[in-house]
């Protein structure tokens, strides 16, 4: 064991809404899996149609290079969003996670806080979900916290910009 061992980044306390798997379901069925499906069911009606002959080799082709492909995402995505995306708000700053595939752990700062956006796009107003955008003076970039309830990202908007207010420092 070093004695310099770096400490290890706890993961941030509070959760998103569970109807975030949902969101994030028809999101991927609408952007990525439905694409693909509708890809593969097309090209193999095509070929019974016209080219009989190409299904015994397409037909599997198809199953592994689309269909499986758009299932797995369809099926797992959601599923490993809503276990790494979380957020915390402490008394100096704002700690969020996010991805599936690609994780990433953000800190900042209350004080660098400039900007505290909330957004709704059709599919999750359906679900009554919003993504909370916090902008900071940094060049990694904002904060994004999504699958948030609509009464949790007003009030953790309203609370980022109170204690970003409260805090001395550059966005004060």
């Amino acid at each position: 064991m070093s004695l310099h061992a770096a400490p290890r980044l706890r993961p941030p306390r509070h959760q998103v809404d569970p109807r975030a798997r949902r969101w994030w379901t028809v999101q991927a069925l609408i952007v990525v899996s439905g694409p693909m499906l509708l890809t593969a069911f097309t090209l193999a009606l095509l070929s019974a149609l016209f080219f009989a002959g190409a299904l015994p080799w397409l037909g599997p082709l198809l199953l592994v290079t689309l269909v499986l492909p758009a299932l797995g995402y369809l099926t797992l995505m959601p599923r490993r969003r809503y276990t790494v995306h979380a957020w915390e708000l402490g008394t100096h700053s704002v700690y969020a996670a996010g991805g599936w595939l690609w994780q990433k752990r953000r800190i900042a700062p209350l004080s660098r806080v400039q900007t505290v956006d909330t957004v709704r796009g059709p599919v999750q107003r359906r679900y009554g979900l919003a993504t909370l955008t916090v902008t900071t003076a940094s060049t990694a970039g904002d904060i994004k916290i999504a699958g948030l309830s609509d009464a949790d990202a007003e009030e953790l908007s309203r609370r980022i910009g109170e204690a970003a207010q409260a805090v001395p420092g550059d966005a004060a």
